[in-house]
C-alpha cells in the first residue's frame, strides 16, 4: 500500500458530475458553432441571390428600355 502524504490526504478528488456537466456543456457549444456557421451560410447564399437577382433585373430594365425605340405609325389606308 501506498504511504499517505501530504498531497495525498489534503487532495480533492475530480468529481464525475461535473466531467458529465463539462461534456454536455462542450456538446451544447459544438451544436451552437455548427447551427451558427449554418445560419451564416444560408445568410450569405440569400445575399449572393438577392445581388444577382437585381443585377438581372437592372439589366433586363435596360435592355426594354433599348427595345422601346420609337413606333412607327401607320398611314391611314386611302379610299
Amino acid at each position: 500500500m501506498v504511504r499517505p502524504t501530504k498531497e495525498t490526504l489534503l487532495s480533492q478528488p475530480v468529481p464525475t458530475a461535473n466531467n458529465a456537466t463539462d461534456r454536455m456543456d462542450k456538446t451544447t457549444r459544438l451544436a451552437w458553432e455548427i447551427v451558427d456557421a449554418e445560419q451564416e451560410e444560408h445568410k450569405n447564399k440569400t445575399a449572393r441571390l438577392r445581388k444577382a437577382r437585381l443585377e438581372r433585373e437592372d439589366s433586363a430594365a435596360d435592355t426594354a428600355e433599348a427595345e422601346a425605340a420609337p413606333k412607327k405609325t401607320r398611314k391611314p389606308k386611302a379610299k
